[in-house]
């Protein structure tokens, strides 16, 4: 694949289905409405949408049965990232090259947003018609989204993070707070493919051990990149984790420990897909775009 061009297909189509899904900035109430555009179409590398895509198409699902899960991901991430940039939370200014929705509007406008968005996300799994799946399957994503995001998934992993500032981690204890905190919600994005495509549960198991590996390796990454990525290429202050004093990989173990992690981690990922034959190629390819990205 030409993962430039798909990619960028991809990005397009679940733009156009989130512009779709999101109320109108002229509806009433207007800047509730602004704030949760603002906080949704404001760029971004799309990666949980990506992992939609390239699950259920390496699988034989129809595109546009995944543009729904693909937006309803999205709409739940984007909700994640405007609680943790709040001022109770991660106190961050900048994200995606540009001010956080608490500094553009106001921090009880930003709560409400990302409040607006949660229960959306739901209803575009529940509602949507181009999702031509059963109701069951149906109950399954809604199933599968609300455990990623609740407190055993990513709002778990936040109160971990908030409360490990300062103090040291095991290997095991950061490995966990990951796995929450990030790892979920992809994997509920490779799922949410996979069972759009009607995959069996052979197919689940081995791509839930994919997404363990890339999920870890993804966000090791993301710790390198707070140290060495420029703040304009990576969209948000860089060395916010250190300034905070957080538990990261490269603070515990150093950069190069890090980075050998984050490469063994994304070759353990692609031994898991090795089965599935080319078919999987767009799994393999958004995998390492993941790891090797710069920004």
């Amino acid at each position: 694949m030409n993962l430039a061009t798909t990619t960028q297909a991809w990005i397009t189509r679940v733009e156009h289905k989130l512009d779709t899904v999101l109320p109108a900035d002229t509806q009433h109430p207007q800047k509730l409405h602004q704030a949760m555009r603002y906080s949704v179409l404001g760029g971004g590398k799309r990666i949980r949408p990506l992992l939609v895509y390239a699950s259920g198409v390496s699988l034989g699902a129809p595109i546009e049965a995944l543009d729904a899960p693909a937006a309803a991901i999205e709409l739940m991430h984007a909700f994640s990232l405007v609680h943790d940039d709040l001022p109770a939370m991660d106190d961050d200014e900048l994200r995606r090259g540009r001010p956080t929705a608490h500094i553009a509007f106001d921090e009880a406008t930003a709560i409400l947003a990302a409040d607006a968005l949660q229960p959306l996300a739901f209803k575009v799994i529940a509602t949507d018609p181009d999702l031509r799946v059963t109701a069951e399957t149906r109950l399954r994503m809604i199933q599968l989204l609300a455990d990623a995001c609740g407190s055993l998934g990513m709002t778990g992993g936040q109160s971990i993070d908030l409360s490990s500032e300062g103090r040291k981690l095991s290997a095991a204890q950061l490995e966990h707070m990951y796995k929450l905190k990030t790892g979920c919600l992809l994997e509920a994005s490779v799922l949410a493919g996979a069972i759009t495509a009607g995959a069996n549960d052979a197919t689940v198991e081995l791509l839930k051990r994919y997404i363990d590996n890339l999920g870890l390796a993804f966000q090791i990454r993301d710790d390198v990149l707070d140290v060495e990525g420029a703040t304009e290429v990576i969209g948000k202050q860089q060395g916010a984790d250190i300034e905070r004093n957080k538990a990261t990989w490269p603070a515990l173990f150093g950069m190069a420990a890090a980075k050998q992690k984050s490469a063994e981690l994304l070759e353990a990922a692609l031994r898991e897909i090795e089965s599935l034959g080319a078919a999987a190629d767009p799994l393999r390819e958004i995998a390492r775009y993941m790891v090797s990205r710069c920004m």
